[in-house]
C-alpha cells in the first residue's frame, strides 16, 4: 500500500501523521511517498521520518519525491493522498495577505480561513490542487484524497465539486471542542463518557448537544460559568463564550480564529473591543515567525541527540486509513459536500462538516437535520463567501472575487465597496504569479 503526503515540507505535521501511520500495523508496512517542491524542507522530513521508521521496528519504506515535474510519480498507485501545502509560504503570501489589507484599515488575526486573507490563500492555493486531481485521476483515480490546508470548505468543496477525486476535508478542532471548554470552565469530572453532537461548518460548527455519561444535559452548567470568565481580563476564549451567551451554541475554533469570522468584534469605531474581547490582530504572522523559528532549533537538536519517540496522536488521517483497511469502525467530524441535505437548512453545494462514520467502505457522511436558525444563519454568512470564492476560482471572474469581499461580514462592515475593490486589485497585483489570471 502507498500513503502519498503533499506538503512534506510542513514537517512537524508529516511527521506527526507519518509517524501515526507508523504505529499502526495495518500501515506501518506502507510505502510513504514524500512530495513538496522545496527540497531543503523536503530532505529534513525525510531525515526525521526516516529516522522514525527505523526507531519504530524498520517496516515500510520512505520515498522522496521533489518537484512538480516528479508530482504524478508520487501519486502513481497510492490508495492515501494526505494534503497539507502552503502556496505561497508565510513568505511572502502571508505578509501580503496581511500587510495590504492593513493599509486600507482592515485588520486581521488569523486570515487563513475567511475574510480578505482566507479568500487569497483559497485562490492561489485551488490551481495547486486543481493540477494535484488531475494526476490523480490518471495515476490513483481510487484514493482517498484527506485534506488538511486552509481554507478548508472552500478547498474541499472546490474539490468535491469540480473534480472527480473522493475527498474529506480534516480539521483538528472538532476533537478538542468540547474537551477544551470543559478545561477552562473547571468541568473536567465530566469528560469521562460525555455524549456530544457537533455540526455546522467548518471552524464555526457547533456543539449541538453535550450531555454526561448519564445523558444529562450540561449546557445549564456551562452556562452558569460564563459570565465569570467574560468579566476575567486576562481570560482568552470569549468571543466563543459570547456565541453561547447570544447564539445558545459553543463553536469549534478558537476566539481568535472567530474573531474575525463576523461583523461584531475586530471594528475600528470600536477598538475598546480589541482589548474587551483579548483578540490577537496580527495572530498568525506572529505564530509563523515563531513556529519557524522553533524549528529550526528543534531540527538541529534532533540531528545532535536524535529523533524523539513518536506516540500515536489523536489526528484522524491514521485512524481513518486504518479503518478503511482493517474495517474496523470510526467516528469522525468531516468536511464534505452537502448535497445529500445532510444540514437540510444550509446550501446543497455547501461544505459542511458532520459526523461521518468510517468503515471498509470508506467515509459516510451522518445526516443532522436543521441546526436551530441562528446557528444556520450565522454559517451561512460565511458560506456566501466561501461560494462566492469557489466561483471566481472556477470562472476566472474578477467579479466573484469582488463579490466574496464585499459580502464577507468582516470586509464589508469596515469598508465601503470601492475601497474593497481597491484592495482586492491591490493583493492580486501584488501576489503576481501566485494567482491566476481574472477576467
Amino acid at each position: 500500500m502507498k500513503i502519498t503526503f503533499m506538503g512534506a515540507g510542513s514537517t512537524v505535521f508529516a511527521r506527526n501523521v507519518i509517524g501515526d501511520c507508523m504505529c499502526s500495523e495495518a500501515l506501518r508496512d506502507s510505502t510513504f511517498a514524500l512530495y513538496d517542491i522545496d527540497g531543503d524542507r523536503l530532505k529534513e522530513s525525510y531525515t526525521i521520518i526516516e529516522a522514525i521508521r527505523k526507531a519504530k521496528g524498520g517496516y515500510g519504506k520512505v520515498e522522496c519525491y521533489l518537484g512538480v515535474e516528479n508530482r504524478k510519480d508520487a501519486l502513481r498507485g497510492a490508495s492515501f493522498v494526505i494534503d497539507a501545502i502552503q502556496v505561497g509560504l508565510y513568505d511572502p503570501c502571508t505578509i501580503i495577505d496581511f500587510e495590504v489589507p492593513k493599509k486600507y484599515g482592515l485588520r486581521q488575526t488569523i486570515g487563513d480561513t475567511l475574510g480578505i486573507g482566507g479568500i487569497m490563500r483559497a485562490l492561489r492555493t485551488i490551481p495547486v490542487l486543481e493540477d494535484f486531481a488531475r494526476d490523480m485521476e490518471e495515476v490513483c483515480p481510487d484514493a482517498l484524497f484527506l485534506n488538511y490546508t486552509n481554507p478548508m470548505a472552500m478547498l474541499s468543496g472546490y474539490m468535491q465539486r469540480y473534480t472527480g477525486v473522493n475527498t474529506v476535508g480534516l480539521c483538528h478542532s472538532v476533537q478538542t471542542c468540547s474537551s477544551d471548554l470543559f478545561e477552562q470552565l473547571g468541568m473536567q469530572d465530566k469528560l469521562e463518557g460525555r455524549k456530544e453532537l457537533i455540526a455546522g461548518i467548518n471552524h464555526m460548527a457547533w456543539l449541538l448537544e453535550i450531555k454526561d455519561k448519564n445523558g444529562n444535559d450540561l449546557y445549564p452548567e456551562i452556562k452558569s460559568k460564563i459570565d465569570e470568565k467574560l468579566n476575567d481580563p486576562d481570560f482568552g476564549n470569549k468571543v466563543r463564550l459570547e456565541y453561547i451567551k447570544n447564539f445558545g451554541y459553543y463553536c469549534t475554533e478558537s476566539s481568535e480564529h472567530n474573531a474575525e469570522y463576523n461583523m461584531f468584534y475586530i471594528k475600528s469605531k470600536y477598538p475598546e473591543l480589541i482589548e474587551k474581547y483579548n483578540i490577537p490582530l496580527d495572530e498568525y504572522p506572529r505564530r509563523c515567525v515563531n513556529q519557524i523559528a522553533k524549528w529550526k532549533q528543534e531540527y538541529a537538536e534532533m540531528l545532535e541527540k536524535g529523533v524523539k519517540e513518536h506516540s500515536r496522536s489523536n489526528e484522524y488521517a491514521s485512524h481513518i486509513m486504518e479503518s478503511i483497511v482493517t474495517g474496523t469502525p470510526y467516528q469522525i467530524g468531516g468536511n464534505v459536500l452537502n448535497s445529500n441535505h445532510l444540514i437540510t437548512n444550509l446550501p446543497a453545494e455547501a461544505c459542511v462538516e458532520v459526523p461521518c462514520l468510517v468503515n471498509g467502505r470508506g467515509v459516510q457522511p451522518c445526516y443532522v437535520g436543521a441546526l436551530p436558525v441562528q446557528c444556520a444563519a450565522m454559517n451561512m454568512t460565511n458560506i456566501n463567501v466561501q461560494l462566492l470564492t469557489i466561483e471566481a476560482a472556477h470562472t476566472k471572474k474578477l467579479e466573484h472575487i469582488y463579490q466574496a469581499a464585499m459580502l464577507d461580514p468582516h470586509t464589508g462592515s469596515e469598508l465601503d465597496i470601492d475601497t474593497i475593490k481597491k484592495m482586492v486589485d491591490d493583493l492580486i497585483a501584488t501576489h503576481g504569479d501566485y494567482l491566476p489570471k481574472y477576467h
